[in-house]
């Protein structure tokens, strides 16, 4: 097996590095989830502070530091920049092919699993896009998988389901571990998800030794509360329980309301992972929806109903859940290549595993993706074309007259993937099933890092290139800066806003409309126009973009 990953598997990683890596610090982090955890690390090498993390040199109660300790520490290496910010997801997006192509033909049963899996994770929209970007997920959800994975394991050991290593106590703590991890990177979720998953698998079994579920439970939630008390312990006796009773409160509104207007339709998710997932998530509906039951009892049976059961749990989760975002889902992207990159190795003996069907329905999926992302330099050109769709929305309006140069030759980008599932499907019917969906795979790939290189930087100077050229030309000044009606991270990060001696200063009214020591600059919205307008010695100094300022001078002292 290990001249097989020589000759295979490290050629995915290789390629993996070269797609994840070069021309990643290229755009300006996105607000706000991108800033936001860049901005703590941030703001840890300034205070010198890698204990709490901060906002404005406030406390910062929404999420556990692991994930931006990774931060901090690329940071420390590579200097306050995009890429530091974004070089650990890249890095763990390596970590995360790699482990799921040495699980896989482990698990799976099938050879050649392993391989397809990390290849549909590689070549699928948005699980690639994630490990270029710079928020906490591709992190927590792999710690999450190893703590599914290790409780597979000690599931599997315990019924004599296959050989492994170490005791089925072992692999039950290995699991807490990796869980405890989750937690602290984003919160109780990582302790949530493989919890029900667990019970899922359990009430599968009726469940029969039930000893057997309170004794590894017991051992995994031990050890995951241990794992976390390395940091919420110390963070408890230094600050008392503030933290842990406001950082519960947010997990809780999360859950029960839309928060900060991310509301959505109940099958958002559904949607979202059907296509932001392409091409896995339509090779994998016949292994979640209409699979054959693995009759014998052995590891692959318990892997394969542990990833039905993750993405089952998350989808029903997240669309319960009030708030909708986009990345709530992306732990569903696990069962999603797995059940794709398993399909495809079935195929390989059995051409039929993958219908006709099927395959017409990603045919046309892929060109109409590829047609849609091919018309965006004509529409970049013809920008007339998109204004009728925001005549309610004058931000958006005003966000279409930035000055965007739009190459017609980069709408190569949607015809390779055109090209890429034409090709696939024409060899497919040639039954060379490994040639066929390695160019699968490698073309999407490919696809979403030509569209990302292209086109990512020409949507970010619609939507906040204004304002954010205007707070890195206020690096060097010593000043107050304060979005008005609406949140951002982006002015502190890239203005890199130093600790305010002055408490007032994290006073929001007291930067509206009080007697300033310092210039202000209050940052808006055009829809926020008038309130600015209205602040006591205001006067506006900048407008582009739909992006507002108004500046306050210092109120002198009365004599």
């Amino acid at each position: 097996m290990e001249t097989n990953y020589g000759k295979t598997y490290w050629w995915i990683l290789a390629v993996a590095a070269i797609l994840f890596i070069p021309f990643t610090g290229n755009v300006h982090l996105f607000d706000w989830d991108e800033i936001n955890f860049a901005e703590c690390a941030r703001e840890m090498l300034v205070s010198h502070d890698y204990f709490q993390p901060q906002i404005n040199f406030q406390p910062f109660w929404e999420k556990p530091p692991l994930f931006i300790w990774l931060q901090a520490l690329s940071m420390r290496l590579l200097g306050v920049n995009e890429l530091a910010a974004r070089l650990p997801n890249a890095l763990v997006g390596l970590l995360t092919l790699f482990t799921i192509m040495r699980v896989g033909d482990k698990m799976s049963g099938t050879a050649h699993t392993g391989k397809y899996w990390a290849l549909a994770f590689l070549g699928s929209i948005l699980p690639h896009l994630y490990f270029r970007s710079g928020i906490i997920d591709p992190l927590f959800n792999y710690f999450m998988f190893l703590g599914i994975l290790y409780y597979g394991y000690a599931f599997a050991k315990a019924n004599r389901l296959g050989t492994f290593r170490y005791s089925t106590y072992t692999y039950a703590a290995l699991s807490g571990l990796f869980i405890g991890l989750g937690v602290l990177t984003k919160g109780p979720v990582a302790y949530l998800i493989p919890a029900l998953v667990i019970f899922i698998e359990w009430s599968i079994r009726r469940f029969r030794n039930f000893k057997l579920l309170l004794v590894h439970m017991t051992i995994l939630s031990v050890t995951a509360l241990l794992t976390t008390l390395l940091w919420f312990g110390p963070d408890l006796i230094m600050n008392g329980p503030w933290f842990l009773k406001t950082f519960i409160t947010y997990q809780i509104r999360l859950f029960s309301t839309p928060d900060a207007g991310h509301g959505g339709f109940f099958g958002y998710h559904f949607v979202v992972l059907l296509f932001g997932v392409f091409p896995a998530s339509f090779l994998a509906i016949r292994g979640l929806i209409f699979r054959k039951e693995i009759r014998k009892k052995n590891k692959t049976l318990i892997f394969n109903r542990l990833m039905s059961a993750t993405f089952w749990v998350v989808l029903v989760l997240f669309t319960i859940v009030k708030s909708k975002i986009v990345h709530y889902s992306s732990m569903a992207y696990f069962p999603l290549t797995y059940y794709a990159g398993f399909a495809v190795a079935k195929t390989i003996k059995n051409p039929n595993e993958i219908p006709l069907s099927l395959k017409k329905v990603i045919l046309f999926v892929g060109i109409v993706i590829g047609l849609i992302v091919a018309s965006v330099p004509f529409l970049g050109h013809h920008i007339e074309l998109l204004k009728p769709f925001f005549e309610q929305d004058k931000f958006a309006l005003a966000n279409l007259e930035a000055t965007v140069h739009w190459p017609l030759w980069q709408g190569i980008a949607g015809l390779e993937l055109i090209a890429t599932v034409v090709a696939w499907y024409l060899i497919c019917q040639r039954n060379k099933t490994k040639t066929a969906y390695t160019l699968l795979f490698l073309g999407t790939a490919l696809f979403v890092w030509l569209t990302l290189s292209f086109y990512i930087k020409k949507i970010e100077k619609y939507s906040q290139n204004a304002a954010i050229e205007f707070f890195k030309s206020k690096q060097e000044e010593d000043c107050y800066i304060l979005p008005v009606g609406y949140k951002s991270y982006a002015h502190l990060f890239y203005a890199k806003i130093k600790p305010h001696h002055n408490k007032k200063a994290y006073d929001t009214d007291w930067l509206t409309d009080g007697p300033v020591d310092k210039t202000t600059y209050l940052v808006g919205k055009i829809t926020s126009l008038n309130y600015l307008k209205n602040r006591p010695d205001a006067k506006e100094i900048y407008r582009k973009n739909g992006f507002i300022v108004f500046v306050r001078h210092p109120t002198k002292p009365t004599q």
